[in-house]
């Protein structure tokens, strides 16, 4: 359930795309430029500040009202992000960004990460979702970098 939520974080995806993220020539499109892979570094920063906040609104302000992989919509994030934060009352994310690609206006992104939440009525550290270079999709709209999700 939370795996797809990774991208709000940077964070979506149940796709069998994490083979290729191991063999950089066999991914699509070319490599991002530096500028842009700073711009995306910088919204996947953001979006684990607003995780870590547990800013449901923050957040989905970095996913497209688009967005759609597979049957997820934006609409399903809020749900699992409205799940996450009711079970928890912290909650921890560390997102690493593994490559960046350009297919046409698009920014691929393969990225490893980890979340953590400390459940509201146990208390103690409990692994949430992680993942090991997965994709997610983003685009620019209104000058900013949000995800779009993987649309084919």
């Amino acid at each position: 359930m939370l795996r797809r939520m990774r991208v709000a974080l940077a964070l979506v995806l149940a796709l069998p795309v994490s083979a290729l993220a191991q063999d950089s020539s066999a991914l699509p499109g070319s490599p991002a430029p530096a500028r842009i892979v700073a711009e995306v570094q910088q919204a996947v920063d953001a979006a684990v500040a607003r995780f870590q906040a547990m800013d449901e609104p923050g957040l989905l302000a970095l996913v497209s009202d688009e967005y759609r992989t597979g049957s997820l919509t934006k609409a399903g994030i809020a749900d699992q992000l409205r799940a996450v934060f009711s079970l928890h009352d912290q909650v921890k994310a560390s997102v690493r960004i593994d490559a960046v690609r350009m297919v046409g206006d698009q920014a691929w992104v393969y990225s490893s990460g980890v979340v953590t939440g400390r459940l509201r009525l146990l208390g103690g550290s409990t692994p949430v979702a992680s993942w090991t270079r997965e994709l997610e999709i983003a685009r620019r709209e209104d000058g900013r970098w949000r995800l779009f999700g993987y649309q084919r």
